[in-house]
């Protein structure tokens, strides 16, 4: 089965598209940078022939940024064949318009936040671990 994540013929358009990113896109991985969220991301990630704006590998989060092209009968169809292919690669698409970004970004980042794993309480039967800096846990 042939390579399908950061195909090397789109090497040059992931390139691109990372060095004239949108305002939007810019704004927002200030955000997911240096796993600010807890999670690493990556801008421009290739999967099969699409390219995400941004995705997680160990969440299989894509986060798409949608600006005025997506909002025309071509770039409906385009984005519904695109988020069929990524769901079917195991991938959860989230999108935000451009506009969410600028007017909201906390609420982006809220919704974003929302989609990573619960993390279990910590039993409080449980003991707790000891101290590891002297011998015998003292």
């Amino acid at each position: 089965m042939g390579r399908v994540h950061n195909r090397q013929i789109q090497t040059d358009k992931r390139k691109e598209l990372r060095n004239n990113q949108t305002r939007a896109e810019w704004l927002l991985w200030m955000e997911l940078k240096s796993n600010q969220l807890g999670y690493r991301f990556r801008r421009q990630f290739g999967v099969g022939m699409y390219i995400l704006d941004f995705y997680c590998p160990k969440l299989h989060l894509g986060i798409e940024l949608d600006g005025s092209s997506h909002f025309t009968k071509e770039g409906w169809v385009y984005d519904d064949e695109r988020s069929r292919y990524l769901t079917d690669k195991g991938i959860y698409i989230l999108r935000f318009t451009n506009e969410e970004v600028y007017c909201g970004i906390e609420s982006v980042i809220q919704a974003i936040k929302q989609t990573f794993p619960k993390q279990d309480p910590p039993d409080p039967t449980s003991s707790p671990p000891l101290y590891k800096g002297r011998p015998g846990g003292v």
